[in-house]
């Protein structure tokens, strides 16, 4: 019973972040659009955070409600949205960067992030180019939504991603 409510709880913040949109399970991809200069200091630990340190980087997370609230609070500087398993194995193929480090530390106290696939391990963020035919017509300071590229794309994210491979 305490797990159903754990739930309950879990989908109210969920509707409550997206303003009562369904939200979808499984992985999020965030990409930097704008840069940190004027950012303050609680921005910038977000998307140091979420490993967002450069422009047009890409990084692919699991949609929990508390990472779900980093990128709801970063959302001025970013663009997200449900990635696709088909474009997901493209950004691996094209910009996954092969992590040859070691996996834990020699106390085994700590592991090191990194994202598997297919039986290799790759650094947690991809180094993408800028889109092909721009971010959006209005460009990078006006949401997504009024025909700009900050905010939620939905399910749109795949083509963007796409287009900077």
């Amino acid at each position: 019973m305490a797990e159903k409510t754990q739930q309950e709880k879990r989908q109210k913040i969920s509707k409550v972040a997206d303003n009562g949109a369904e939200k979808a399970t499984g992985k999020l991809v965030v990409v930097l659009v704008r840069g940190l200069i004027d950012l303050s200091q609680e921005i910038k630990d977000t998307l140091r955070m979420l490993r967002l340190t450069r422009k047009n980087h890409c990084v692919v997370v699991d949609d929990t409600p508390s990472v779900h609230g980093m990128v709801v609070k970063v959302k001025d500087c970013v663009t997200f949205g449900p990635i696709s398993d088909g474009t997901f194995a493209k950004l691996v193929e094209k910009r996954g960067v092969v992590y040859l480090g070691r996996k834990t530390d020699r106390q085994k106290a700590y592991s090191y992030d990194m994202i598997s696939f297919n039986g290799k391990d790759y650094l947690p963020y991809f180094r993408l180019n800028p889109p092909r035919k721009g971010f959006g017509r209005k460009g990078i300071k006006i949401a997504f939504t009024a025909g700009g590229a900050l905010g939620n794309r939905g399910e749109k994210i795949n083509d963007l991603i796409e287009r900077m491979l």
